[in-house]
């Protein structure tokens, strides 16, 4: 199924928030989901069982460097975005 989530990650006690955030969306787009990185969250599509999958090897990698919250929304039913920002 293929679903599209909102996330947005928070790291704590660093004083370079993009280090952490970069190495969260390469890992996601390594898996092969579509990434789109946004001013506080990013959106990400893909089928569910990679999403999940890839969300929890992302978290666990950035957990084992930094102290991070990681804030979710997850929807089967979410229309597609286009790169140039448009609803399809």
């Amino acid at each position: 199924m293929k679903v599209r989530a909102e996330i947005s990650l928070y790291p704590l006690r660093v004083t370079d928030l993009s280090r952490p955030i970069d190495e969260f969306s390469r890992t996601l787009e390594a898996k092969g989901l579509e990434v789109q990185m946004g001013p506080m969250s990013s959106s990400v599509a893909g089928e569910s069982k990679e999403l999940f999958n890839a969300l929890q090897e992302a978290f666990e990698r950035l957990a084992e460097k930094y102290q991070v919250v990681m804030v979710s929304k997850i929807s089967n039913a979410c229309p597609q975005i286009s790169p140039d920002g448009k609803t399809q």
